[in-house]
């Protein structure tokens, strides 16, 4: 059994029904085909995203279950709670989104490559200039030390990755980040596949069946016609 191939030429931006996904390795389901706008856009409409290291073809994912967090149901937790009051960072959304990503690009602890490849960093700079992909970031003493980036659709906001050079400069970013998706009436972050560090904040895991019913619905909507029409500093 091999995964759907998407030709290179294609130009239709279908994919295969996400019930057609591998359980192993989770979520796989196809190959190929193009990091566009309009493929990246019609992938995540569906609950696909894509993700492949260097020298791999383009791998689409859609994982079952599905990490999410609905945005008022955030934990804090009371070690978190200090740091806020202690206003160490000051916190921006999309100001530096390249560096963000770059930043996030970063190979981890006992990895030697990233799969921010050249090409998804410039199909994702792509999506931020048409307005859709999105960042925010954590200064102390003017200089960049966490931040993440993701995608917005309707009322929907799909996460992808994030990093930190200081302690809890990620943690704090993302508080930030989810208390303006409140404020803008995003009901739904995406959080992908499962990780502690998403759970401690209150993210769960849901059939990917239901994922797929409330991004049908909500990626229609429309948020407050004010966000990210504007980079406002905020103190945490």
């Amino acid at each position: 059994m091999i995964p759907f191939i998407i030709p290179p030429d294609d130009k239709s931006m279908a994919f295969p029904n996400v019930e057609l996904a591998f359980d192993e390795p989770n979520g796989l389901l196809a190959v190929g085909g193009d990091l566009s706008k309009d493929r990246l856009l019609s992938a995540y409409k569906c609950g696909i995203f894509p993700w492949y290291s260097k020298h791999q073809p383009i791998l689409w994912w859609s994982p079952n279950p599905r990490l999410v967090l609905t945005p008022s149901e955030i934990h804090i937790s009371r070690s978190l709670h200090k740091v806020l009051k202690k206003n160490i960072f000051k916190i921006t959304y999309d100001t530096a989104f390249e560096q963000v990503i770059l930043g996030c690009a970063k190979p981890r602890e006992k990895e030697k490559d990233t799969w921010i490849t050249q090409s998804m960093f410039d199909a994702y700079v792509d999506l931020h200039r048409a307005g859709y992909a999105h960042s925010f970031e954590a200064w102390q003493d003017n200089k960049l030390v966490g931040g993440l980036y993701g995608v917005a659709i309707g009322q929907v906001f799909f996460g992808e990755s994030m990093f930190s050079l200081v302690s809890n400069a990620s943690k704090v970013t993302f508080k930030y980040t989810v208390d303006a998706l409140i404020s803008w009436g995003f009901q739904l972050i995406d959080c992908q596949v499962e990780t502690n560090y998403l759970m401690d904040f209150g993210a769960r895991n849901i059939d990917r069946r239901d994922f797929i019913k409330r991004l049908e619905n909500l990626t229609s909507l429309q948020t407050e016609s004010f966000a990210w029409q504007q980079s406002i500093d905020h103190e945490h």
